[in-house]
């Protein structure tokens, strides 16, 4: 027996889409609010992956960037050429290493962060009205929920 499909109402559609247009157009500001000191997008991407997620190794950084092995080592090459990534052998397999945020990467990781935070902050101060980004904050609240179900 097949089940009843759910109706998504038109107002769950349209939210769907506007919310993720303006993620999308959100994270391209974000990256043009800071400097990458000649970072490629790809390299970038590795370096937040590794802050957020911890040490990991190349082939799993590959799998997860969905890049060749050989994409992923030119990249590692740099980050570490730049000291902003450090490896180790990995504990559990003697024959692999771990790759994970050196302090210089970290510091770089904090600035991009602050860096943002701080265009956004003077972009909501200066476009919205005090009750404007209450009823953001409202907002957020609410998308957060979905996060957390």
């Amino acid at each position: 027996m097949e089940e009843a499909k759910e109706i998504v109402s038109a107002s769950a559609v349209r939210a769907a889409h506007e919310v993720r247009v303006v993620v999308g157009r959100l994270r391209r500001r974000f990256r043009e609010t800071y400097d990458n000191e000649g970072l490629t997008p790809s390299q970038t991407s590795v370096l937040s992956r590794l802050g957020k997620e911890g040490p990991a190794s190349a082939s799993a950084l590959a799998a997860a960037e969905r890049v060749r092995p050989q994409s992923m080592a030119a990249t590692l090459a740099v980050l570490e050429e730049r000291g902003l990534i450090q490896r180790r052998p990995d504990p559990g397999d003697g024959r692999r290493q771990l790759i994970s945020v050196s302090e210089a990467g970290r510091a770089f990781l904090e600035d991009k962060r602050r860096a943002g935070e701080e265009w956004l902050a003077r972009a909501l101060q200066e476009h919205y009205t005090e009750e404007e980004r209450r009823t953001v904050l409202e907002a957020l609240a609410l998308l957060d929920r979905l996060t957390r179900s």
